[in-house]
């Protein structure tokens, strides 16, 4: 039989290039069913190839059912296989009409605001990309030991399936830290470790919200939260946002969740003050909703004490307070945690056993071990004074540049800004962008976190991860890319007058 129809792809062992190509040639059809395949020593002559990579290639064939062995005759096609109906190399049809659930549609739908860092395929050498932590702080020595130790002392119980609400040990350390830092009022019962915050987003809002139900949202606010609700169906119900926060005389009579962020307002980094913050639990209380508090950068703060949480107020257990590591160590742990009040425990426990079946084990492990020892505590003090660092050249360098034309919001805490280009229209942030990164920096518009678009542009520009230095040339570079004839107008949270 001639075999020199076949060509090797090159890619890999020879022996799963053989395969590929036998089994594609019956696919095809090139080979059709009961055909007798060609002996070792043909393939030897007529490929080059040694009867090794021969051999495992007719094993995986035969393994798979591609083909089946008669004794004292040879290797044949199995007879039972229909050739595909295209051919390899054609080109394929249209696809039909694809029939996607209705949760499937509008995941789909919000995602088309995904943030544009997601989308840029080489990176920037003065990047604002906002949410990353000062990775050159973090003790990758300290961790590798610790992780390392994990490993050692893991036991055959440590490698199998976990609980999904997480491992006791690091529950129990999160809500000791939670409780310390920030008054929680909680136990390791209450404690579900997730993916990220993410997770914990998606998992309050499948317990809690049904489509059609209204949802409270800040404006602006954070867009993967909203890409969450919009999937479930909620109904949005915006509430605006003012330099204290969440304006909570304009909350809606009714609704069944609301989702806050008031230690630290994203993108805007209001600070929430405890007469709004009661008047939220007192609007929860009465109409039966739930409010979702996501504290994703509480462990920032530069000046005053720490802002205590939302959750340590509620005496009527209607706050889910959502915590994560991203952003105090780094985000591809994958780790963090949603505290949620008794009643709902069972409930939250039941869809993280749906979504998976638990984080990892040796991380969650290393990381108890970390939090314990004292670790985390002291990485996060070292790290917040060097963030603050980069935070005071950061301003300065805005104000040397821009003067009164840019109103920068947020700076107290977290690790962005959120800078309002004083007279420069919204539309134009598109072209901003793009010359910025002509010139090597990456900045990030407020639109995508806003339900109605800004009258004047804004940019979300995270710092935490570049250098004093990069931050003052990047913001230098920054400057050439916007007008320098830019007309002072009101600040984005005046109120107009009656």
């Amino acid at each position: 039989m001639m075999t020199t129809f076949w060509s090797l792809d090159g890619d890999g062992p020879l022996h799963r290039q053989l395969y590929r190509a036998l089994r594609g040639a019956i696919l095809d059809g090139a080979l059709p069913p009961g055909t007798r395949l060609p002996s070792s020593r043909a393939l030897t002559r007529d490929l080059g190839l040694s009867r090794t990579p021969i051999l495992l290639a007719y094993e995986q064939l035969l393994a798979e059912g591609y083909a089946a062995g008669r004794r004292g005759s040879g290797t044949y096609v199995a007879g039972e296989l229909a050739p595909r109906t295209i051919p390899r190399n054609a080109a394929p049809p249209a696809p039909g009409p694809i029939r996607l659930s209705r949760f499937g549609r509008r995941a789909v739908e919000s995602a088309r605001g995904l943030p544009a860092w997601r989308l840029r395929d080489a990176a920037l050498p003065y990047d604002f990309r906002y949410g990353r932590p000062a990775y050159g702080d973090f003790p990758h020595e300290t961790w590798r030991r610790v992780l390392a130790r994990s490993a050692r002392h893991a036991s055959v119980r440590a490698l199998d399936y976990g609980q999904p609400e997480g491992l006791l040990a690091l529950r129990e350390a999160v809500a000791d830290h939670a409780s310390r830092t920030r008054a929680v009022r909680c136990t390791a019962e209450d404690v579900v470790i997730v993916n990220g915050s993410q997770q914990a987003l998606d998992l309050a809002t499948r317990v809690l919200v049904e489509p059609g139900d209204a949802v409270v949202l800040e404006e602006p606010h954070y867009a993967g939260a909203r890409r969450v609700l919009e999937a479930i169906g909620a109904r949005l119900r915006s509430v605006p946002v003012d330099a204290d926060g969440l304006c909570v005389e304009r909350l809606p009579r009714a609704a069944r969740l609301a989702y806050v962020t008031p230690s630290h307002q994203f993108p805007t980094g209001a600070v929430l003050p405890v007469s709004r913050r009661l008047a939220l639990l007192a609007w929860a209380e009465r109409g039966g909703a739930y409010v979702v508090e996501d504290d994703y950068d509480g462990e920032y703060r530069y000046t005053g004490r720490p802002v205590e949480s939302l959750q340590g107020l509620d005496r009527s257990a209607r706050v889910l307070y959502v915590g994560t590591f991203s952003k105090a160590l780094f985000p591809s742990l994958r780790l963090g945690y949603l505290i949620v009040p008794p009643a709902l425990r069972r409930a939250v426990r039941a869809a993280k056993g749906l979504a998976d079946t638990g984080c990892s084990t040796l991380e969650q492990s290393a990381l108890a071990t970390f939090i314990r020892d004292g670790h985390f505590a002291r990485h996060v003090s070292r790290s917040r004074a060097r963030t603050a660092d980069r935070r005071s050249a950061l301003l300065a360098a805005i104000a040397a540049h821009f003067g009164e034309r840019a109103l920068v919001c947020g700076a107290d805490a977290g690790l962005h800004v959120l800078v309002w280009l004083r007279g420069v229209p919204a539309e134009r942030l598109p072209g901003i962008v793009r010359d910025a990164e002509a010139l090597g920096v990456g900045v990030y518009p407020v639109t995508p976190h806003c339900l109605v678009p800004p009258r004047e542009a804004g940019l979300v520009l995270g710092y935490a991860a570049l250098t004093a230095e990069e931050i003052r040339e990047g913001i230098r570079r920054l400057a050439g890319a916007i007008p320098l004839t830019l007309r002072p107008r009101h600040s984005p949270f005046e109120r107009p007058k009656r």
